[in-house]
């Protein structure tokens, strides 16, 4: 009896039937969220490589001297939104545009100075300082809204955010939205004399 037990036992470990279907329900999971992170990963880097791509042609077409116009801008960013929709059509789309008198100073994107007093590092509290563009206000990155004049340095900003189009957060944790950015700095064309600032004036933050 127990030869005939031990022998069942030893056909039993030997017996290879069924060792595929485990093994599939073991590496399915896996294989299947390395696909998913696959997809999203290619779809965020296309998304991005698209954007980068329609943002700086809008932003040579905006920098030219017939792109000037609050109109012609509107159109500019419409080309935007619509190529950005056509890869996410829910997604948010948001477009910033910035000028500096140089590349410079936009490259650099420098507070404007002010006296700290309440020791925060935040303008406020009705802090003086230095209104180095003169538009009444502090601003945190130096620039103007807007496009500009002609030869000053526009730095034009999309952000792009839409829901994940796969739901890896559920597994691996994290947002369940996806957020790309682009951005560009190009010089406006000289249409006419840049303008120029007056002298710095002294305003008090919020």
């Amino acid at each position: 009896m127990r030869m005939s037990a031990l022998r069942r036992c030893r056909a039993l470990l030997r017996d290879r039937r069924g060792v595929t279907v485990v093994e599939f329900a073991i590496v399915a999971p896996v294989m299947g969220l390395v696909l998913l992170g696959g997809f999203d990963i290619g779809h965020t880097l296309y998304m991005r490589t698209t954007l980068q791509g329609v943002l700086q042609k809008a932003g040579r077409d905006a920098a030219l001297e017939s792109g000037a116009s609050a109109s012609a801008q509107e159109k500019l960013d419409k080309k935007i939104t619509d190529q950005v929709k056509a890869l996410a059509n829910n997604a948010d789309v948001e477009i910033k545009r910035r000028y500096y008198r140089t590349f410079e100073d936009a490259a650099a994107a420098k507070a404007e100075i002010h006296t700290e007093v309440n020791g925060n590092g935040i303008c406020d509290a009705g802090e003086p300082f230095e209104d180095a563009n003169n538009n009444g206000k502090w601003d945190a990155d130096g620039g103007n809204g807007g496009q500009g004049g002609a030869k000053d340095a526009t730095l034009y900003t999309v952000t792009v955010s839409y829901p994940r189009f796969f739901p890896l957060n559920n597994f691996i944790g994290g947002s369940n939205t996806t957020k790309v950015s682009a951005s560009t700095v190009l010089r406006n064309q000289p249409y006419a004399d840049q303008g120029v600032y007056d002298s710095p004036t002294e305003g008090h933050c919020p």
